[in-house]
């Protein structure tokens, strides 16, 4: 007879995001993956000191992993039920933290991309909006098993929201922050018609989606919508029971 498993030891207990932060300092809005108030329900941050996003932007993520490692350990020992990240470039070490992560693991939203792809009516397909569009290279798209050449527009390297992430700014103006966004996504519609649906590689997009959805009339996938999906899946709702008593 197989002995019954021990319990495991936890001093936090329920179903717990785990949301793991580059080391930054700029002002995030609700709606952004480190804002508190963009969860419904319970997350765990756990900041990453010493890795900036330039270190797996402009770098190679891969020389930041045992950090990734360790974080995910802590998050899983407190409780965490599954774990996200702060950054949509962490795409391409989806397969080697997936594999280190005993828990469910989202790197990017851009995992999102194939499902898009297969929903769109015939004829359309998904547009990407990113923030460092030479950064983004095979290994991004392999890590969330997506091939390139998918319509991209890139936010605007001097405007106001990159600008105010490079620079740590802490205090924002979110409207100007708004219109970089808009921007953006005129500029990709224009140039490709074909797009029926937008992904935001970016974590720090989300306080923008509505309003932009609202204005496009398309739909937007961004990392709240992965995370979101992916606790509805752990927490599924209760139903209540329709039988007449």
């Amino acid at each position: 007879m197989t002995p019954p498993v021990s319990p495991v030891r936890r001093s936090i207990h329920g179903v717990m995001l785990g949301i793991i932060v580059l080391d930054t300092g700029f002002r995030r809005l609700p709606g952004d993956i480190a804002h508190a108030d963009t969860w419904p329900f319970p997350v765990q941050f756990r900041i990453l000191r010493g890795v900036r996003p330039r270190d797996v932007i402009e770098g190679d993520p891969r020389e930041s992993l045992g950090a990734f490692r360790q974080a995910i350990d802590d998050l899983v020992a407190l409780g965490c039920s599954a774990i996200t990240t702060s950054c949509g470039f962490l795409a391409a070490v989806q397969d080697e933290l997936t594999r280190h992560s005993p828990v469910p693991f989202l790197s990017s939203a851009l995992l999102q991309i194939p499902m898009v792809a297969r929903i769109l009516p015939a004829g359309r397909v998904p547009g990407l909006i990113v923030s460092d569009p030479t950064a983004l290279g095979d290994r991004h798209f392999h890590g969330v098993g997506a091939t390139r050449g998918l319509p991209m527009a890139a936010l605007p390297a001097d405007g106001s929201l990159l600008r105010n992430m490079r620079e740590q700014a802490a205090a924002v103006d979110p409207a100007a922050q708004e219109a970089d966004v808009m921007l953006t996504v005129a500029d990709l519609l224009a140039r490709h018609a074909e797009v029926g649906a937008l992904v935001f590689e970016c974590a720090n997009l989300p306080p923008y989606s509505a309003a932009v959805s609202r204005r496009f009339g398309l739909p937007v996938f961004d990392i709240v919508t992965l995370t979101s999906w992916l606790h509805l899946s752990l927490r599924p709702r209760e139903w209540p029971d329709d039988q007449p008593r």
